[in-house]
């Protein structure tokens, strides 16, 4: 009998160890492991079994790098007088100057918090409360030489624990560009010294993962991180901003080359794959609008613009073809498209006091059969064009783009000069003379006072003080309300933001 019992016993003990391995056991892709609270009573992000799982990875381009031109000018054979040399470095030091103190009042009234509040001299949880400025001001700390606050912020980088967070909902893009991004950079630069800042960096892109668990691998920009750590279904969002949806490539792509896990690259070339197939069913075909289905990939708006909501889906599209040696045509032509429909439609000269030959980035909205209209608008955040073009002009050799880059350049420097702060504001209109990038035609960007003040008209509204007031009147009342410097005609946000 105790043989029989010793037999029985075996065949148990296998079916004990196999239940175990199923139900238990713990696997990159198929483990099931529960949300868990620890002593700090919080809720904590443990990796599910994926709901919608990749059956095949999407590759990075293989091959050898090809010849893409220098972007950067060389001065390796230029010499240096003793006074540029002086001025550059007063200027170089001012700089420092202006960051060490914006920097020492962080470290102490909000050090390992997201932001410092100056006025207050308290802190604020802005982007998931773990230390955004800390993370981010790591690449500009090992420029500067700032060795020893570096190795600061590398211990406090040790501490944080991404699994958690009091915000219910994470924005997947903030967190990528400014944790992702800061990690991976200050990584790169301190010649991958720190193994701790990739280890933390790959950590944090496996919970951000979760979020492209949806039935169309889209992610789901703003997350709902609890649900996703509770085992629930989450889903891409039917209004989603353009810029959320495709500025997520840079940083997850650098991961794959990184680790050599693919599936980082996967997760962002599905989303540029599915925009490249898009690109020419909008309203407006070549660009995105500024919202998008990222369900259906329909894309229902008629705004269409390279500003904020929109700006780095398009910024990153030559920064995606360096990042990739140029093994891919994709994102070159992605570029290409987009920026022709630019030049047409949003790029314009302003009515500018000294008759700048400068540009603009506005915003287009096309009607069924009309040309598309031309919103004469200025934003901070659409600054960055003239250096977009600037690269693309080199890198996809156009060279009629680089005097275009430079007007918009110019463009964002005479808005700033026209400011008496000196500072441009935040969004602003002005009075468009000339749409696209083509020469104004007669006087048609001629200054006058009398263009302006209509520009001026047209853009407001009438009051109870301003409907009986002649066209003069008007604009003068405006004017002196709004404190419009020559050439704009509102400045619907007067804020200089620090991003």
């Amino acid at each position: 009998m105790l043989l029989i019992r010793r037999l029985w016993l075996l065949p148990a003990v296998v079916l004990s160890i196999i239940c175990y391995y199923l139900f238990f056991s713990s696997s990159d892709t198929t483990s099931i492991r529960y949300p868990s609270t620890t002593d700090d009573g919080k809720l904590h992000w443990t990796k599910q079994k994926e709901r919608y799982p990749v059956a095949k990875y999407l590759l990075p381009p293989k091959g050898s790098a090809h010849r893409i031109p220098r972007i950067q000018h060389s001065f390796e054979h230029e010499e240096e007088s003793t006074d540029i040399k002086r001025r550059r470095e007063v200027r170089r030091d001012t700089i420092k100057e202006a960051f060490l103190h914006a920097w020492n009042g962080y470290k102490e009234h909000a050090w390992s918090k997201d932001e410092v509040a100056p006025i207050s001299g308290g802190w604020r949880t802005s982007f998931g409360g773990w230390g955004a400025t800390l993370v981010d001001t790591m690449d500009t700390l090992w420029i500067m030489g700032l060795k020893e606050d570096f190795e600061l912020c590398v211990e406090e980088v040790k501490k944080i624990d991404f699994t958690t967070c009091e915000d219910e909902i994470i924005n997947v893009f903030e967190t990528t560009i400014r944790y992702l991004g800061g990690l991976i950079s200050a990584y790169e630069l301190s010649d991958r010294k720190y193994k701790v800042l990739l280890k933390k960096a790959k950590e944090l892109a496996d919970i951000l993962y979760t979020a492209f668990d949806t039935p169309n691998r889209m992610p789901m920009t703003r997350w709902t991180w609890r649900k996703s750590a509770e085992g629930g279904r989450v889903e891409a969002g039917e209004e989603t901003l353009i810029a959320e949806l495709g500025s997520l490539v840079l940083e997850f792509t650098r991961l794959t080359q990184l680790t050599g896990d693919v599936k980082y690259y996967d997760a962002v070339q599905r989303i540029n794959i599915q925009l490249q197939r898009v690109q020419h069913n909008s309203s407006l075909p070549g660009m995105w609008p500024y919202v998008i289905n990222a369900r259906t990939m329909e894309m229902p708006s008629n705004h269409f613009t390279l500003s904020g909501m929109a700006d780095s889906t398009f910024e990153y599209l030559p920064k995606q073809h360096l990042l990739l040696g140029g093994r891919t045509e994709m994102y070159g032509r992605m570029y290409e498209k987009a920026m022709e429909v630019a030049q047409r439609y949003l790029f314009y000269r302003p009515l500018t006091e000294h008759n700048e030959d400068v540009l603009l980035s506005g915003n287009a909205f096309p009607h069924e059969d009309e040309e598309p209209q031309l919103e004469p608008e200025g934003q901070h955040l659409a600054c960055y064009t003239g250096g977009m073009l600037a690269i693309g002009a080199m890198i996809f050799e156009r060279p009629g783009d680089l005097d275009v880059a430079r007007r918009l350049v110019e463009g964002c420097v005479w808005a700033y000069n026209t400011m008496p702060s000196g500072l441009m504001p935040e969004v602003f209109h002005t009075v468009s003379c000339q749409k696209g990038v083509g020469k104004a035609t007669g006087d048609a960007c001629q200054w006058s006072k009398e263009k302006w003040y209509k520009g001026i008209v047209d853009r407001q509204e009438d009051n109870e003080e301003t409907a009986k007031m002649t066209t003069d009147e008007k604009a003068e009342y405006w004017i002196e309300k709004k404190k419009l410097p020559p050439g704009f005609t509102d400045i619907q946000d007067a804020r200089y933001i620090l991003r």
